[in-house]
C-alpha cells in the first residue's frame, strides 16, 4: 500500500526538526560521550529511529521492516564484506612474513611518517576510492599503516581525513552519476563544477594532515613533499574532471600522484626523518631487497588494487551484474513517495535489495587473498585458516555496520532526512554556504556521497531555482559538501577502528574527526558561496 512521508508530523517545523534529529544525536552521544560500544549504540540508535518513524512519522511497521531488512543487506554486502576482505588480505601478509619486506620497500622511499602518510592514506586511497570506494580505502590504508608501525589511533584519524577529497568521484564516479538521475543535468557540468571545488581541499589536505600528528615546525619542514602532493592530485582532478570524464579522476590522480610523489622523494630527502615520539629512533640499516623479492611481499595489494580496479570498469560492472537477480524489497519498492518541496511532485522511491556481490570491491579483494595466500607461501589451509580468524575479529564491528545502515535506511525512507535538509532551505541568501552543509549532513547520515546525491539532490537544483541560484553549483555542492561528512559517518568510524584493530574506540575517534569535519566542510561552503556570488563567471 502507498504510503507519503509527512515531513512537519509535530506542526512545528522546529520541533519536527529535533525529533528527526534525535536518533543520530543519540548515537553519538553514546559513542562520544559515554563512550558506549559501537554495536550497541547503533542498536540504540536504529531502535529509537524505528520507534519515532512508527509512531511520530506514522510509517507503517512493514515497510520500517523493509528499509531495516534493506539497510542489512547492504550494510553486510556492501561495506562490512569490503572491511573483512581488506582486512583478510593484510592478515595474509602478516602471517606469511612478507609485511617485513613491505616496510622496507616503503622505507627505502622514505622513512618519514609523514610522507609516507601522503605515500598510502592520500595517494594509494584515492586510487582505492576512485575504484570501489565502500569503506575499502580506510580499511586498507589503516591496516598498511599500522603494519608499518604507525600509532593505530593515529592512522585511523588520518584515513578517515584523507579519503574526503576523492570521494565525490568514488566508486568511479557515482556520486556524479546519481546526481544527473535525480536531477537531469549534464554529468560534465557537475563534473567540472565537482572540479573547481575540490582541488582548494586536496592542496590544504597534506599540510592539514601532516599538522594532526605534529607541530607547524615539524611540518614546514616537509613543505615541498606536501605541495607536490597536494598541487599534483588537485591538478589532476581539475584537469579530468574538467577535460576527460568524471569516471577516473581519483584512479589517475592517485596513481599519478604516488608515482611523482615517489620520484620526488627519490630526489629530495627531508633534513630530519619524523617518527611518532613513542617510536624509537630509526637505528638500523634497510636491508636490500632485489625488485623480485619487493614485488612478490606486495602481492596481496598489487592483486587487490587490480582486482578492485578492474572490477570498477563499467563494462565489467555490467557483465557481473547481468548474473546478479534484482529483487524489490517487498512492501517498500516504489511504494514509498517523497512529496513536495524536496521532489516537485510526488516520487516513489525505489527499494531494491543490493545483492551485487560479484561487482563488488570486497569479492575482488576476497579473490586477491586466496590467489596469494598461496603465492605468499601459505597453504590453502593456512589461508582459508587466516580468513576465519579474521571473521572471528570482525564479529562486533560487521553487526555495528548492519546496526548503523538500519539506522541510515530507516531514516531514509521515514523522511527524517529530508526534514532535517528542508530545514536549511529557511536560509534565503546564505544556502549556498548551508546547502552545502546539507550535503555533510547526507553523508553523515548515509555514510555515502552518492545516498546523499540521491536524497538531496533534487531538493538543491529546486532550492536553487527558486532563489535564482545556479542549480549546477548547488548540484555539485551537495556532493562537494558531502565529503567532508564522511569522516563522521558512523560505518566509517566503525571499518576505521576494527581495521587499526582498536574496536570500541569509535567515539574517540568521532571526538578527534568532527572539529576538523565542520571547519572542512565550512570551507567548502564559503567555496561554494563565493562562487554563487562573485565568482558566478567560473561556473560552467
Amino acid at each position: 500500500m502507498p504510503w507519503q512521508q509527512i515531513y512537519d508530523p509535530l506542526g512545528n517545523v522546529w520541533l519536527s526538526t529535533l525529533s528527526a534529529a534525535l536518533p543520530i544525536c543519540l548515537l553519538f552521544y553514546l559513542l562520544a560521550i559515554k563512550r558506549t560500544p559501537a554495536h550497541l549504540a547503533a542498536v540504540f540508535a536504529s531502535l529509537l529511529c524505528i520507534g519515532l518513524a512508527a509512531f511520530e512519522f506514522g510509517m507503517p511497521f512493514e515497510k520500517i521492516a523493509g528499509a531495516a531488512a534493506n539497510g542489512i543487506v547492504y550494510g553486510a554486502i556492501r561495506i562490512g564484506w569490503t572491511l573483512l576482505a581488506a582486512v583478510f588480505v593484510y592478515e595474509l601478509t602478516v602471517a606469511s612474513g612478507h609485511f617485513e619486506v613491505i616496510k622496507q620497500s616503503i622505507g627505502g622511499v622514505t622513512g618519514d611518517r609523514r610522507l609516507q602518510t601522503l605515500l598510502i592514506a592520500f595517494s594509494f586511497g584515492a586510487v582505492l576510492e576512485g575504484a570501489g570506494g565502500g569503506g575499502a580505502p580506510v580499511a586498507i590504508c589503516g591496516a598498511m599503516m599500522v603494519g608499518l608501525g604507525f600509532d593505530p589511533f593515529a592512522a585511523a584519524v588520518l584515513c578517515l581525513i584523507a579519503n574526503t577529497s576523492p570521494v565525490a568521484f568514488g566508486a568511479v564516479g557515482n556520486p556524479v552519476r546519481v546526481l544527473v538521475a535525480v536531477t537531469g543535468l549534464d554529468a560534465m557540468k557537475i563534473s567540472a563544477t565537482m572540479g573547481r571545488i575540490l582541488p582548494i581541499t586536496a592542496l590544504i589536505l597534506p599540510f592539514w594532515l601532516t599538522r594532526l600528528v605534529t607541530t607547524w615546525d615539524k611540518v614546514f619542514e616537509v613543505w615541498p613533499g606536501l605541495l607536490v602532493a597536494g598541487v599534483t592530485f588537485g591538478g589532476i582532478q581539475f584537469y579530468w574532471s574538467n577535460y576527460q570524464d568524471f569516471g577516473l579522476v581519483d584512479i589517475v590522480g592517485g596513481m599519478v600522484t604516488l608515482l611523482v610523489l615517489t620520484w620526488f622523494l627519490k630526489v629530495w630527502k627531508p633534513k630530519n626523518i619524523w617518527r611518532f615520539p613513542q617510536e624509537p629512533p630509526v637505528t638500523i640499516q634497510l636491508k636490500p631487497h632485489t625488485p623480485g623479492q619487493i614485488l612478490h611481499a606486495w602481492t596481496g595489494f598489487l592483486l587487490l588494487s587490480l582486482f578492485v580496479v578492474v572490477s570498477g570498469v563499467p563494462a565489467v560492472v555490467t557483465y557481473l551484474n547481468a548474473a546478479t537477480p534484482v529483487v524489490a524489497v517487498p512492501g517498500l519498492h516504489n511504494l514509498v513517495f517523497r512529496m513536495p518541496p524536496v521532489f516537485p511532485k510526488p516520487h516513489a522511491e525505489s527499494a531494491l535489495f543490493d545483492l551485487t556481490i560479484l561487482a563488488n570491491a570486497g569479492t575482488a579483494a576476497f579473490l586477491a587473498g586466496l590467489i596469494s595466500g598461496p603465492i605468499l607461501g601459505l597453504s590453502v589451509g593456512k589461508t582459508f585458516s587466516v580468513f576465519f580468524q579474521t571473521c572471528r575479529k570482525m564479529q562486533k564491528s560487521m553487526l555495528a555496520i548492519m546496526a548503523m545502515l538500519v539506522l541510515g535506511y530507516v531514516t531514509r525512507y521515514s523522511g527524517m532526512d529530508a526534514v532535517l535538509g528542508l530545514a536549511m532551505t529557511h536560509t534565503g541568501r546564505y544556502f549556498p554556504f548551508f546547502g552545502t552543509i546539507i550535503g555533510w549532513i547526507g553523508v553523515s547520515l548515509t555514510g555515502t556521497d552518492a545516498g546523499s546525491n540521491a536524497l538531496f539532490g533534487s531538493l538543491q537544483v529546486i532550492t536553487a531555482t527558486n532563489l535564482g541560484l545556479p542549480p549546477v553549483l548547488m548540484a555539485a555542492a551537495n556532493s562537494a559538501g558531502g565529503v567532508m561528512g564522511k569522516m563522521i559517518a558512523a560505518q566509517s568510524l566503525v571499518v576505521a577502528a576494527a581495521a587499526v584493530g582498536l574496536p570500541g574506540c569509535e567515539g574517540d575517534l568521532f571526538r578527534k574527526v568532527l572539529p576538523h569535519s565542520l571547519v572542512l566542510a565550512s570551507i567548502i561552503g564559503l567555496i561554494v558561496f563565493f562562487l554563487a556570488t562573485a565568482g558566478r563567471v567560473f561556473v560552467p
